[in-house]
């Protein structure tokens, strides 16, 4: 099992600002944790692995894009856990596959690619389930699960030494954040910041990972997903390579890139009250700049 979750990296972010406006500013550096199972993901992934070690069921069958970081993690953790792994890919089978998968088929995922039409079809899903007998435990997309949330609540347990006031993630399934909410102290705010476009049901995401939708602590900035999931403009990788010439600390376009402008230009508005400690989490994800022009990032 790959666990280190007690050693965090937490850097100090230095930015124009935030000194004279009273606020500390923080990068926990998931990403760092493990070269491949990064980011959130390891500890997504951590009781459904835990499940699959304890029972019978020794095979993880998930979701996810031919880009996605969700696939390429479970692949890797179920090849180092002797664990099996099925990975439904959206879309039909290029000619050539990315990257991401060529990493997921040499950690021993078998890949099964099918239409966007039948990706999310509960008819095809039974199919699946039909022709595998059954044994395996099913891995809805992005970890969204209970054991999902409950496993990214060990993040706030790692982080409560920096005595945040505000935790801020970006979200695409709202699993992280709602373990960010299951171990919140009072007085602590989560921060969620979408990267899909018109997410509009997070409290109904966060009655079934958690059994509760009404979370006073919460807010949502909806307005940076910059058009919608792996969206992106000029201005968002102007601000990337901004950051990491600022930082050293590379972003990713599709979520913390977001994350990351979003809380800055909170900042910039005032928003944050002076004697503010603010944490963001570095969700991983790097890989998903391999899509883009050679040349595009500083850092690539």
């Amino acid at each position: 099992m790959i666990k280190d979750f007690g050693n965090i990296e937490c850097t100090e972010i230095v930015w124009p600002s935030l000194a004279q406006k009273g606020l500390c500013l923080y990068m926990a550096r998931l990403d760092k944790i493990h070269p491949v199972v990064s980011g959130n993901k390891i500890f997504k992934l951590y009781y459904l692995i835990k499940e699959a070690l304890e029972t019978k069921h020794q095979t993880l069958l998930t979701f996810g894009g031919p880009y996605s970081n969700h696939l390429v993690a479970t692949a890797y953790a179920c090849r180092q856990n002797n664990l099996k792994s099925i990975g439904i890919v959206r879309g039909e089978k290029p000619a050539q596959l990315s990257a991401t998968l060529l990493d997921c088929r040499d950690y021993g995922m078998e890949l099964i690619f099918v239409s966007r039409k039948d990706y999310k079809d509960e008819a095809f899903i039974r199919e699946i389930h039909n022709e595998k007998n059954g044994q395996f435990i099913f891995v809805p997309e992005g970890g969204y699960s209970p054991a999902g949330a409950r496993g990214a609540s060990l993040i706030m347990e790692a982080l409560q030494a920096l005595n945040p006031s505000h935790i801020c993630t970006a979200v695409g399934t709202a699993t992280t954040v709602a373990g960010l909410l299951l171990k919140a102290e009072p007085g602590q705010e989560c921060i969620a910041v979408p990267v899909l476009k018109n997410l509009q049901d997070i409290p109904k995401r966060l009655n079934s990972l958690t059994g509760s939708s009404q979370w006073h602590n919460l807010r949502v900035w909806n307005e940076f997903h910059f058009g919608g999931y792996a969206k992106k403009n000029e201005e968002l990788l102007h601000f990337m390579n901004r950051f990491y010439r600022e930082t050293l600390i590379p972003l990713d376009f599709v979520y913390t890139a977001k994350l990351m402008y979003a809380v800055i230009k909170n900042i910039e508005n005032n928003f944050f009250k002076p004697g503010s400690r603010i944490v963001c989490l570095h969700t991983g994800g790097l890989q998903g700049n391999r899509g883009l022009a050679k040349g595009t990032l500083i850092y690539d």
